[in-house]
């Protein structure tokens, strides 16, 4: 349980940082800790819903939230989630572990080597097509990996939606909040949830979350694209290489 508090800390301080649940990142680590895989996969998802919850109203406060996309991002992903969390009924949970550490290592070192948000202009906002197919496939990831969507939905929101970064960081926040409610439904009950692990990394990640957006609204945003990309890319590369 101490392994399961750092990580939380750790988790809720980047989510808050990045605009992302985190629970991508705390899956691939608890499991290596020594929680059994679908238990590492979904036990980090409920906590993520007032981890996010705590960061996207420090944001909200700035006025920071784009309510347009967040409204479509819901309204689309919730389905989606439904049925990726449903299909992890066929799915063993070893090849989502896997999946997991690929996806952190692919996007650290997409952060590191070409921040999202360095250098590119603001684009027309955005059509619902873009929306929805943006939701729609950010659903289905987060319901089978058992993550609230966060850590693909703020790069997204820049480069296909053409949002400012910190408004993209602080969106991603409030979806990934919403997005986290039915997958967390589906998951416990198919016994997926410790709620003593949760419990642990919500009490960790909860309070981080809040220093991690007042710090991301202060900071210089290519800088700490890069640095969380490197953070990312490492931790990524080395949990494939133990898998």
């Amino acid at each position: 349980m101490i392994f399961v508090w750092l990580i939380g800390a750790g988790v809720g301080l980047l989510g808050g940082l990045f605009g992302k649940g985190g629970s991508a990142i705390a899956t691939p680590l608890l499991h290596l800790a020594g929680v059994p895989a679908f238990v590492a996969i979904a036990s980090p998802l409920p906590a993520t819903i007032p981890a996010t919850a705590v960061a996207a109203a420090t944001y909200w406060r700035r006025g920071l939230v784009d309510v347009r996309v967040l409204g479509w991002t819901v309204t689309a992903g919730l389905p989606a989630t439904v049925a990726g969390a449903l299909a992890t009924r066929w799915i063993g949970a070893g090849p989502l572990i896997v999946a997991t550490d690929l996806v952190v290592a692919v996007l650290g070192l997409r952060f590191l080597l070409r921040p999202v948000g360095a250098g590119r202009a603001v684009k027309p906002a955005p059509g619902r097509l873009a929306l929805v197919g943006v939701a729609v496939a950010v659903g289905l990831i987060s319901g089978l990996l058992a993550n609230s969507g966060g850590f693909l939905l703020a790069p997204l929101f820049v480069a296909v939606l053409g949002l400012p970064l910190k408004r993209a960081l602080a969106t991603s926040l409030a979806a990934a909040c919403l997005l986290a409610v039915p997958g967390t439904i589906v998951h416990a009950a198919l016994g997926h949830v410790d709620w003593h692990i949760v419990a642990v990394f919500g009490l960790a990640s909860v309070p981080l979350s809040a220093v991690g957006a007042r710090l991301a609204l202060r900071a210089n945003e290519a800088r700490l694209e890069r640095t969380y990309g490197a953070v990312l890319a490492t931790v990524g590369l080395a949990l494939l290489a133990t898998a």
